[in-house]
């Protein structure tokens, strides 16, 4: 990161004695004759302008002034003895600097009006240019009592509110309902009726297909027909250039009643987009495709799988699938349960009996042995 100095504004105090506001520069107060005390802050002009005085730039260069020791009046950077009474400054206290005072107002500041007579003022003036009486700083007005809000009375809220809290409650209460229904469970004995069962080998064949596509992204084993180049796509790129990009510019106290306006930068690589090319081609290739396969059915509890041999040569098995229903009766009803468990509904004896447990939506969702 760089810091740059773009130049010098000058600052002001506010004496503590009479509110007054005076030149930073300035060591005593112009309304008052008060010496500005170590303690009292510079602050920046409303309205602030880089100064070209090459004088006032070496001051404001020189460093913080310097209180001396032995009666607080406040000297240049540059002095060896104190102003006031002579003494000599090697003891001096160096006042503080380094604090970040803001941005500065480079545009045009509201006027200040002179509290003695009225009249407005540049907002950078010390003094009134009508009567001549000091310009105090001016003071935030005192914020108007916030008087607390009428209790809203009955049958005043808002319509689209009414809505929209019939709406949360009627969301809210039917979530919780269809939750209820669906783990609430009735337990009713059933008996088996009937079974049934399906199994599935799933089988993949070898198909000739064609088509286009990024050569990279063809398939294996694919023979590539024509080719041409088209844009893919694109990407960012170093230019072997850089642009310097600048923060907001703030004020620095240096101490002197002047600031130094700096602003940090750094130099950053600039970047272009630039379009990436590749080859799109035709091809013709042999793919692993999802083929009908042989299944078998059943109303028994010897299910089997059907037989993978009688596959075709360009083709080989995937995967199996397999699913199971059992119907029990109940009271005059019946209810299905499915499951893919074959250990389980070898246990579904035909005629044996079974603790079902059925939801408010009359679907099973477990089957117990009856106790």
């Amino acid at each position: 990161m760089t810091r740059k100095t773009l130049g010098y504004v000058k600052l002001i105090w506010n004496c503590p004695n009479c509110g007054s506001r005076n030149p930073g520069p300035q060591k005593i107060c112009s309304n008052c004759a008060t010496p500005q005390p170590d303690n009292v802050k510079f602050e920046q002009l409303p309205q602030a302008e880089l100064i070209t005085d090459a004088a006032e730039i070496a001051q404001a260069k020189a460093g913080p002034d310097v209180h001396c020791y032995y009666c607080g009046s406040r000297n240049p950077a540059t002095a060896k003895v104190c102003s006031q009474c002579g003494a000599d400054l090697t003891q001096a206290t160096a006042r503080e600097s380094g604090q970040i005072l803001g941005t500065p107002q480079s545009g045009p500041a509201q006027p200040i009006e002179c509290p003695s007579c009225g009249a407005p003022n540049d907002p950078n003036a010390a003094k009134c240019i009508q009567c001549g009486a000091a310009l105090t700083e001016p003071q935030p007005a005192a914020p108007l009592p916030v008087s607390a809000p009428a209790p809203a009375q009955k049958g005043q809220f808002p319509l689209f509110a009414i809505i929209i809290g019939v709406a949360m409650l009627a969301l809210i209460g039917g979530c919780i309902f269809f939750l209820v229904l669906s783990t609430r469970t009735t337990d009713l004995t059933g008996q088996v009726e009937s079974v049934a069962w399906t199994r599935r080998v799933l089988v993949q064949e070898l198909v000739p297909i064609s088509g286009q596509d990024w050569r990279d992204q063809l398939p294996p084993g694919a023979v590539v027909g024509s080719c041409s180049e088209r844009q893919r796509g694109s990407e960012r790129q170093d230019t072997g250039q850089t642009r310097e990009v600048c923060g907001t510019p703030y004020t620095v106290d240096t101490g002197s009643g002047f600031g130094e306006v700096r602003q940090d930068c750094e130099t950053e690589p600039i970047y272009e987009e630039v379009p990436v090319y590749a080859d799109y081609c035709s091809f013709t290739a042999t793919v692993w495709q999802t083929v009908p396969g042989p299944t078998l059915t059943g109303t028994d509890l010897n299910a089997a799988w059907p037989q993978a041999n009688l596959l075709g040569p360009n083709q080989r098995e995937a995967g199996r699938e397999e699913s199971y229903e059992v119907v029990f009766k109940t009271d005059g009803k019946a209810y299905t349960y499915s499951t893919t468990d074959f250990n389980e509904f070898q246990q579904f004896q035909i005629g044996s009996r079974w603790t079902l447990k059925v939801n408010s939506f009359d679907v099973v969702t477990s089957v117990e042995p009856p106790q």
